[in-house]
């Protein structure tokens, strides 16, 4: 049972990293992975795994990827509204685009937006360059986002009398 879980999500390496490490006999490499992971369906998560062999770390980035996912809410294959992502000097503007546009995003944005299933967006990273400060700030963004059928249900409203 636990085979067919791994199957039904998509893992999407962002970065690997080989460092070093120098010590009296010279240098130590270790491996560093920062890897996504989404079901395809509007649950998505990423995480970070260091290790001495690459394998090793991509595993533990996958494992800390699926216990840190999130559900994005999906509408009609894009994002309900136009948010703004931050994390430190990462900024992520993502954009909801027609149907057919598909997803105009950076390398780490577009792998983010493919593992959650979003398949029209419009992005736009600003700021930072580094990898992992992009991907905080995509997820700060997703992780932002409403449906308007949740606002008007929190508030005891429906959705005619909020927005007419």
């Amino acid at each position: 049972m636990d085979q067919n879980k791994d199957n039904e999500f998509v893992e999407k390496l962002i970065r690997l990293n080989r460092v070093a490490k120098v010590v009296k006999g010279g240098r130590r490499f270790s491996f560093s992975a920062l890897m996504v992971v989404g079901d395809g369906n509007g649950r998505v998560g990423y995480g970070f795994g260091k290790a001495n062999d690459v394998t090793e770390a991509i595993r533990k980035s996958v494992d800390k990827a699926k216990s840190s996912m999130i559900n994005v809410p999906i509408y009609k294959n894009t994002i309900p509204h136009i948010v703004n992502g931050e994390f430190k000097s990462a900024n992520v503007l993502l954009k909801p685009a027609a149907p057919g546009t598909g997803i105009i995003a950076g390398g780490a944005v577009r792998a983010v937006m493919e593992a959650a299933g979003i398949n029209d967006i419009l992005s736009k990273s600003l700021g930072s360059g580094n990898n992992m400060n992009i991907i905080k700030a995509t997820f700060d963004g997703l992780s932002s986002l409403l449906l308007a059928r949740n606002v008007a249900s929190n508030r005891g409203r429906s959705i005619k009398d909020m927005w007419g």
